[in-house]
């Protein structure tokens, strides 16, 4: 939301600090109508109710992180105020329809609405009591609440539809971590049963890689779509991170980007077709984790340095002692960038 990466932004885990300018505050400032609905896990809102409008955000709707549950009978702020009458109700229901009623009222006007859903996510196992598991009796399967994520999404671009405002109002669509390794699936003798996830590609069995700083934690889909203006079918290799975002933003809406040290670089010209200055390497950290890589190789700070063009699950990782001329090279460079990176 900031351009930024985390150890710039964020000294205490689940927190933005004020003083951080988002995309919220870049939009708005640029004559945007600004909403958020699904996720804010950026602050505890009993604390500061207010503190998504600081941010930057006109309108939001958004569970109570840790305070209440986010699918049955969902705990949600609505506007920095706890919504009543939700005893029958989904939260991903509600928070859609939060932001087909926001395109409605906003439909003659620029607006943009970020959708950080709260599917496909597992129930809180935080709480006091175990969340409701709704009429069925049973709390949903990963599998089903993937399923709804795209149904809920195919309602918002039904609304776009319906109000003749597709061609002029752009999609992204992305993930914010790999598959979970394990999902809640029951609440039995006072504990919570979890079962592994795993995908089915062909004849292969994929475990899910969330909190892995693996592909199979990092590599997430991206999707842009702008009717009439983005090329239809087109696959594009660059390399994103979402620092990403904030400037590329910017760049369609004409937003003034913020006088700080900016990690992003605009991949708005990918978007159209044109070919950008796409980035040379990416950058992630988690924890007290972190890599740097490129198409060809990635280096972990404790030293790993993986070619993940033949060693996509990275299983064989390079010493130092083990380095060609040529990874030693790499090593070098990709080292003097991650010590600038902390």
């Amino acid at each position: 939301m900031t351009g930024r990466y985390a150890f710039r932004t964020t000294k205490v885990w689940g927190y933005i600090p004020p003083e951080e300018i988002t995309f919220g505050h870049m939009l708005d400032s640029a004559g945007y109508k600004v909403a958020l609905a699904g996720k804010w896990q950026m602050a505890k809102l009993k604390d500061d109710p207010d503190h998504i409008r600081k941010m930057g955000f006109n309108e939001s709707a958004v569970f109570g992180w840790h305070e209440g549950p986010r699918y049955y009978e969902p705990y949600i702020y609505q506007n920095g105020k706890i919504l009543e009458g939700v005893e029958d109700k989904y939260g991903p229901d509600l928070f859609c329809e939060f932001l087909t009623s926001f395109i409605s009222r906003n439909r003659n006007q620029p607006f943009f609405a970020y959708y950080p859903m709260a599917l496909a996510h597992e129930i809180s196992n935080d709480l006091d009591n175990p969340p409701p598991t709704g009429p069925t009796g049973r709390y949903q399967s990963y599998k089903e609440l993937v399923e709804y994520a795209d149904f809920l999404i195919g309602k918002l671009v039904n609304t776009l539809d319906e109000l003749g405002l597709r061609e002029n109002t752009l999609i992204l669509f992305t993930g914010d971590n790999g598959t979970p390794r394990d999902f809640i699936t029951e609440f039995r003798d006072g504990e919570y049963i979890s079962i592994p996830i795993v995908s089915h590609m062909g004849d292969s069995i994929i475990p899910g890689g969330k909190s892995l700083l693996t592909d199979a934690g990092t590599h997430v889909p991206l999707i842009a779509n702008w009717k009439g203006t983005t090329p239809s079918g087109i696959t594009c290799d660059d390399l994103i991170d979402f620092s990403d975002f904030m400037p590329t933003l910017a760049a369609i809406s004409g937003g003034r980007l913020p006088g700080v040290t900016l990690d992003g670089i605009s991949f708005a010209p990918q978007i159209i077709g044109k070919k950008g200055v796409p980035r040379k390497w990416i950058y992630q950290e988690y924890e007290d984790r972190a890599w740097i890589r490129d198409k060809e190789w990635k280096l972990y700070r404790d030293g790993d340095l993986i070619r993940v063009t033949t060693d996509p699950l990275e299983l064989n990782p390079h010493l130092p002692y083990q380095d060609s001329k040529a990874e030693k090279e790499i090593r070098e460079k990709f080292e003097s960038l991650l010590e600038q990176l902390q």
